[in-house]
């Protein structure tokens, strides 16, 4: 835990180092840990590929690492290049699904296209700051916020962490790449690659200072469509990643009151709700792993009778979901409690009613999943699933920290708050 509060900048001061930097390179370690822990079985992905798949991921997690802590234009854009293309090129390794390459190139043009808009946009703020130097930007910006080239510059650069948070209207490529890819890589997608988007979207929007009214409009447009097509999308879904894809999009939704009511506290909310969404998430993509064994995509008719094959799997999946829907005691509404009321105290009372109706609106599939696992008959043929003990100790780990970080935040909290401190 020493090296966690090490200060400093390298490499002609891009690279950072800080407690907010060290924060999510901690938890951007345990996302890519609990990921390889689901990879002792790779059925989705042709065994000669095996190599290649451990060699992207690692080159993923490095480069979201870099990207954490750069402080620089030019670093933060090569270090997202970086992850993305390693991400582009896990899509399309799964084997014997026709839908996995045209996921792939989808999921590749639209995050070119992002890519050359952040690029304009960079190139838009420079115009204005003179300099692509963060510590320097925030000297500048506020006072020049209200010029359209810096605003329209801090949007267009911002849309490339919007792309890898999903946000609306850069989310079409998440269902069909969650659909594409092979489980695993899917879990991944879905959890590291989201905290790293939240880490750098919340340094990059911290640099106005909350000085920019646009920037709050912007910001409250994208979280409200975001929260609204990911919840009403979902409801309709029979596939188990597709659900988890717009589940993923009204996250991003959620995630973004915390972070655009910019203060220290919506900070720190952003910060806790993104270890919260990587617990639950993953729980969630631990199950469709382990009941879809041969590498197959989950049906949610497929969980019917999942209780009976294996209680612990059930039990995991509910707390997962319930989780995510924001139900006590559960860590998820922790989360969702924190970025709330740090929109309250911002008078953001319309925004957190919206993200209220959509958080009742989302119960609903949510409970399908449950009902599916609980209350559906499966086909008594079918055996029981057999869950190794190693698979067994982390389902017990992951209920255990939904359920006592949901009803005990405070240490996490309070280690969330010093790491947005770094911001202010």
């Amino acid at each position: 835990m020493a090296s966690v509060k090490l200060e400093g900048t390298l490499f002609f001061n891009v690279y950072r180092v800080d407690l907010f930097s060290q924060v999510f390179k901690l938890i951007l370690a345990t996302g890519f840990f609990l990921v390889i822990c689901i990879c002792t079985e790779l059925k989705g992905i042709q065994e000669h590929h095996h190599p290649e798949f451990y060699l992207l991921m690692t080159t993923c997690t490095l480069a979201m690492m870099l990207l954490v802590s750069s402080v620089e234009l030019l670093t933060i854009y090569v270090a997202l290049e970086l992850s993305s293309y390693s991400l582009y090129l896990l899509v399309p390794l799964r084997k014997g699904y026709g839908v996995h390459v045209e996921s792939g190139i989808k999921y590749f043009l639209v995050g070119a296209f992002t890519s050359a808009v952040m690029l304009f946009g960079i190139a838009s703020l420079y115009g204005v700051v003179h300099t692509t130097y963060v510590a320097e930007i925030i000297k500048v910006l506020p006072s020049v916020i209200g010029r359209p080239a810096a605003i329209i510059g801090l949007l267009l650069t911002l849309c490339g962490f919007f792309f890898k948070l999903a946000v609306f209207p850069f989310h079409f490529w998440a269902p069909d790449a969650y659909q594409g890819a092979a489980n695993q890589v899917t879990a991944y997608i879905a959890t590291a690659s989201k905290v790293a988007a939240v880490a750098i979207l919340t340094r990059m929007v911290a640099l106005s200072s909350g000085n920019s009214i646009y920037l709050v409009h912007v910001l409250v447009t994208l979280s409200i469509a975001s929260m609204t097509l990911g919840n009403l999308v979902a409801i309709v879904q029979k596939d188990m990643k597709r659900l988890l894809a717009y589940s993923s999009i009204s996250h991003a939704g959620y995630v973004l009151i915390g972070i655009l009511s910019m203060t220290q506290s919506g900070y720190a909310g952003a910060i806790f709700y993104a270890v919260a969404y990587l617990i639950m998430k993953f729980t969630c993509f631990l199950v469709v792993v382990k009941v879809a064994y041969d590498g197959s995509d989950l049906k949610i008719a497929q969980l019917a009778g999942l209780h009976r094959r294996s209680p612990m799997l059930a039990m995991a999946l509910m707390l997962g979901v319930f989780g995510l829907a924001g139900i006590p005691p559960t860590i998820g509404f922790t989360g969702k409690f924190l970025v709330f009321a740090a929109a309250m105290k911002k008078g953001y009372f319309t925004l957190v009613l919206i993200a209220m109706i959509n958080v009742v609106i989302s119960l609903y599939y949510y409970i399908l999943v449950v009902r599916a696992a609980y209350l559906l008959d499966s086909d008594p043929s079918l055996p029981r699933l057999q869950v190794s003990i190693p698979t067994k100790m982390l389902t017990g780990a992951l209920v255990t920290a939904m359920l006592v970080l949901g009803v005990f935040p405070h240490y996490l909290l309070e280690l969330a708050r010093a790491a947005a401190s770094a911001l202010m």
